[in-house]
């Protein structure tokens, strides 16, 4: 059984830059309690995902992001 190789999203728009102030954008990239999804499951090449990655980390150093979502009981 052949799967379709998944195309990067950001190779294929062209984006040379993630930027950190793009929340929408970055918050596609994570699960619900915060965790950063993995390169196998969200298809980006692995210079994207370092990029995608670093601008996680300082959009939740700035605060535009949260670490951690709220806790429901």
């Amino acid at each position: 059984m052949l799967r379709k190789r998944r195309i990067c999203r950001f190779c294929e728009e062209g984006i040379i830059y993630i930027d950190y102030k793009d929340e929408k954008r970055l918050l596609r990239f994570m699960t619900e309690q915060g965790k950063i999804i993995p390169r196998r499951t969200s298809g980006t090449c692995a210079k994207h995902q370092r990029m995608l990655t670093r601008a996680i980390k300082r959009a939740r150093h700035l605060a535009l992001i949260p670490f951690v979502a709220e806790m429901t009981r």
